[in-house]
């Protein structure tokens, strides 16, 4: 599988055939200010909740690309009402079989909320199983038992947490989330955005190393292969 990452919780991956967007959030971060958004695939996108860093783009990219966009029933019709032609809705617990493979919903801990203060459900993350391999993308959250029930659904070849801290987990319990979901690949996300989300790289993959697993931590921009 590709995996591209576009700085802050916004990757894609290439798989089943298909370009799977998650989260865009791009022309809102300056570290991410080289990446054209109008340059950016996508025959899918997963929103995983409603916070702005999380789905700033997603429209813009909805429209350039005709992707479908996938999220809870309240992301859903948020997108709706914003113009975006293909939706699928697929809230925690459910699952749906695409082009691509199949995908599953899963619950995060994390608030939720649109822009303009509305309510935006339930924070997810989802999974997904396609032909080229399988994977969890957490989504924004602390460290829950819930991530055990991933492992009973699908065996992962990685898994993508944020580890910045403070608004979400941090490397500590991003490497017990591994345990969890029993995988040695890690994508880290959600770090160096904000003041407060800086992260010293070099002691987060060693810190992940002595636990015997892998942290990716590609450029912005960068597509790496797993």
């Amino acid at each position: 599988m590709k995996i591209t990452y576009y700085g802050h919780s916004c990757f894609s991956v290439v798989a089943g055939g298909k370009t799977i967007l998650f989260d865009p959030y791009i022309t809102g971060n300056e570290l991410a200010k080289d990446v054209d958004i109008n340059s950016i695939a996508a025959d899918y996108i997963f929103v995983s909740h409603g916070h702005f860093d999380h789905m700033l783009d997603a429209v813009a990219i909805a429209n350039n690309t005709g992707a479908t966009v996938i999220g809870n029933w309240e992301i859903y019709s948020y997108f709706g009402k914003e113009g975006v032609k293909n939706l699928f809705p697929l809230n925690p617990g459910g699952k749906a079989t695409f082009d691509f493979g199949d995908a599953k919903c899963f619950i995060s801990q994390h608030s939720s909320s649109f822009p303009d203060g509305g309510y935006a459900g339930v924070a997810s993350g989802f999974a997904l199983k396609t032909t080229d391999g399988n994977f969890y993308y957490s989504g924004d959250t602390g460290l829950t038992l819930d991530m055990t029930l991933i492992p009973k659904w699908t065996a992962l070849d990685f898994a993508v947490f944020p580890i910045g801290d403070v608004l979400t987990m941090g490397v500590e319990d991003a490497i017990e989330a591994a345990g969890f979901v029993k995988t040695t690949k890690i994508l880290g996300v959600h770090y160096d955005t904000f003041g407060f989300i800086k992260l010293n790289k070099e002691e987060a993959i060693a810190e992940f190393a002595k636990s015997g697993l892998t942290l990716l931590l590609p450029k912005i921009g960068e597509t790496i292969d797993i």
